[in-house]
């Protein structure tokens, strides 16, 4: 091979690598401009998200500040169609000109209809705003009205109250004996075989006379009331309660000492013993003893 053709061949080769090069830079450029503009499209359509989203949440909005029911039925359906696109929006490609296009168009449509349904409340509730105020004269006598047979009710019912208060049975010089089984006085807890409850009904007469119903609750150190084969219980603020010891008495409104027993066949231990008696329905005396 001479001189010249090689001379030739190598000026071909070169023009071959850089055309080869410049098809290459090409293809590579425009790949990046074709990234960059899918790019674009992707964050036009998660604007437009943004944007149908927002939408939705202010139709929240506005049927919250609205109480015409014919009205946020309304909301409820333009609401559900702003929903229905922001699905559409979802599935749709960002490449997707044409669909891209249609759905900013309903956008632009259901912000003119958005404008007319917060023009449409904001009238309202100034016609509301407006009977409000017309009312307030109204209102104002009734409210004083109501009141002075408030304060009639109120009065009678603090008559009743005092009255059920004075009427109610009141226990009193509540006292606790422990005993050991030789009937004396147990001067340790693990001595005590008997308990010996005492106290006073005092006299009464404003209360209902005749047969009464004590209740005497035995609490231990822990709060745990004492009872026989798992305690009967009595109605007390609506809720039911265990006792220890019921004692049937005849009530005369007289002042009357009662005296009730629980013999020990449990564990007690040293520490604060609680004493409460009940009579229909009402707490009517409550004391601590120690027992050491």
């Amino acid at each position: 091979m001479n001189k010249k053709t090689t001379w030739i061949v190598a000026v071909i080769t070169t023009i071959l690598i850089i055309a080869i090069a410049g098809i290459t830079y090409m293809f590579l450029r425009s790949e990046k401009e074709k990234k960059e503009l899918v790019q674009n499209f992707e964050l036009d359509k998660k604007d437009l998200e943004n944007e149908y989203t927002g939408f939705a949440k202010q139709y929240d909005e506005l049927k919250f500040i609205t109480s015409n029911d014919s009205l946020s039925t309304l909301l409820t359906e333009e609401q559900a169609k702003v929903q229905r696109l922001l699905e559409e929006l979802r599935s749709v490609k960002a490449t997707n000109a044409s669909e891209i296009r249609r759905l900013k168009k309903e956008l632009a449509l259901l912000r003119k209809v958005m404008i007319g349904y917060v023009n449409q409340i904001d009238s309202l509730n100034k016609l509301n705003k407006e009977l409000t105020t017309e009312n307030i004269a109204v209102k104002e006598k009734y409210k004083n009205a109501t009141q002075q047979i408030s304060s009639l009710s109120e009065e009678k019912q603090n008559l009743h109250n005092k009255v059920a208060l004075a009427a109610q049975l009141d226990a009193t010089n509540i006292s606790l004996l422990a005993k050991n089984k030789k009937g004396k006085q147990a001067k340790k807890v693990k001595d005590i075989t008997k308990l010996q409850i005492g106290f006073t009904i005092v006299k009464n007469i404003t209360a209902e006379t005749g047969n009464k119903t004590i209740y005497i609750r035995i609490t231990k150190p822990d709060n745990d009331v004492l009872t026989k084969n798992g305690g009967g219980t009595f109605s007390y603020e609506n809720r039911a309660l265990t006792y220890s010891i019921k004692k049937y008495i005849e009530y005369t409104g007289e002042e009357q000492a009662v005296t009730v027993f629980w013999d020990v066949e449990e564990f007690l231990y040293a520490g604060s013993y609680g004493i409460d008696i009940f009579a229909d329905g009402t707490l009517i005396g409550s004391k601590k003893f120690t027992l050491e």
